[in-house]
């Protein structure tokens, strides 16, 4: 499991709950539910890491809590 930040929050365009990971761009993921945002976020997380490593991209190592964010 990775160690990355996921930002959720509800948006009332998509009438779904959004999960972004900030460290990995482009990574987000929706959901029904807060829970269900999350589970599919961790399943993004690790698609989006196969991809870089396919195309031989650097992964971001986790920073834990983001200041910015």
């Amino acid at each position: 499991m990775y160690k990355y930040e996921i930002i959720v929050y509800w948006s009332e365009d998509d009438n779904a709950f959004i999960a972004e990971v900030p460290e990995l761009p482009g990574c987000a993921a929706d959901g029904e539910t807060y829970r269900q945002a999350i589970k599919n976020a961790e399943i993004i997380i690790d698609e989006w890491i196969e991809t870089a490593q396919e195309l031989g991209r650097e992964i971001p190592v986790p920073r834990g809590r983001l200041k910015y964010a």
